[in-house]
């Protein structure tokens, strides 16, 4: 997960590394790291952990089809370890033609907001604030049955 998350601080276009994962996958091309897909538990409360896994970073450096081929790695992954579904959103600007070609499907739209809630307001129960430089514009829910 270090690793994968340098590679994410250096090349994701919105996102900062994660705090935990299931597991980690990187491509590499001519032994250079092209790209990493970070896996871990749905950050959705309504998702059943136990069964599912979200891919919560992929990022890549351009690299020709490595998106693609980090959705179906990781997939492949999730159901070598006995998860039956694995999702992923992504920002409603964005294609999702690399989901598609690893043979995800679009499952449904979520609005943008931050991860503040009412009842929290700007406080975790523990005192710390939660972060607020998440992208915050409508997203796409993908996933595929593993």
């Amino acid at each position: 997960m270090k690793a994968a998350n340098a590679f994410v601080a250096r090349f994701h276009r919105h996102h900062k590394p994660v705090q935990g994962h299931r597991f980690s996958l990187a491509i590499t091309m001519d032994g250079q790291v092209v790209g990493v897909a970070i896996v871990g538990r749905p950050v959705s409360r309504g998702c059943d952990a136990a069964t599912s896994v979200e891919v919560t970073r992929l990022c890549t450096n351009g690299a020709k089809n490595a998106c693609s081929f980090l959705y179906a790695a990781a997939a492949r992954a999730a159901r070598a370890l006995g998860y039956r579904l694995i999702q992923t959103y992504i920002l409603d600007s964005e294609s999702g033609i690399s989901l598609r070609a690893a043979g995800w499907s679009r499952v449904g739209a979520v609005r943008g907001r931050q991860w503040e809630h009412s009842t929290e307001r700007q406080l975790h129960l523990d005192g710390h604030t939660r972060r607020t430089d998440q992208p915050t514009e409508a997203k796409q829910r993908w996933e595929k049955s593993l």
